[in-house]
């Protein structure tokens, strides 16, 4: 089955990097380090100086950056992907399982 998102807060950013979609970006438009905190998880990609809409509350889609199980706190890796949680910052839990990186999956959104 495919990836949902119920979203109850959508904000947007201007990118000042180029973003790809179902991935955290930062309040400044920005992909975050890893482990840090970010605004919320972007819904289409965004070149340079372009809008970007993003889920901020709720549920969005997000893409793994390793397997994952649900039910999992996930912080984020350095391309802005969902990780388990380790030592960085949480952004959400796993509302799906993902066996590989790559895997679009849907998450709770932790505002942060």
């Amino acid at each position: 089955m495919a990836a949902a998102a119920t979203k109850i807060l959508t904000l947007s950013v201007v990118a000042t990097a180029a973003l790809l979609a179902n991935r955290a970006v930062t309040a400044a438009g920005a992909v975050p380090a890893a482990g840090a905190r970010c605004l919320g998880f972007t819904d289409f990609p965004a070149a340079i100086n372009e809008r970007v809409s993003v889920g901020a509350m709720g549920t969005v889609v997000a893409e793994a950056g390793a397997a994952l199980a649900v039910g999992a706190a996930l912080e984020l890796d350095a391309s802005g992907r969902v990780i388990t949680k380790s030592s960085g910052v949480a952004v959400g839990h796993a509302l799906a399982a993902a066996t590989a990186a790559g895997q679009l999956i849907e998450i709770l959104v932790i505002p942060n």
